[in-house]
């Protein structure tokens, strides 16, 4: 999935991680100001984005996708659209990751 990328964009992927939930807990509901599960959200990037980051800053923790598995099996019970939607979903938050906001990354496609 992350090889479909152009090689300039894998190349500045670095100290991040991918990783699978059951569903958002309530402080990442809280970060994303949501307070139920109401929106349907397939996954969320933490972390601090490229353009955000300073040489003079310390040491951070990885950056973090996480994809959350229970609403993408909801929705997509057919293993190829799944399939698909998760590989769109890690583009879209890989596009957080690059300082791209939701309607930028929606320009490009995801």
């Amino acid at each position: 999935m992350l090889d479909e990328l152009p090689e300039e964009f894998r190349r500045q992927l670095h100290n991040i991680e991918i990783v699978v939930q059951k569903r958002p807990s309530k402080h990442q509901l809280a970060e994303m100001d949501l307070e139920s599960h109401e929106e349907v959200i397939y996954g969320l990037y933490e972390g601090v984005p490229l353009p955000n980051r300073s040489t003079f800053d310390p040491p951070i923790l990885p950056d973090k996708i996480t994809l959350f598995s229970e609403p993408l099996l909801s929705d997509f019970p057919n293993p190829d659209e799944l399939r698909e939607q998760i590989r769109l979903t890690v583009i879209h938050e890989i596009g957080h990751y690059f300082g791209l906001d939701d309607d930028e990354i929606e320009k490009l496609g995801y």
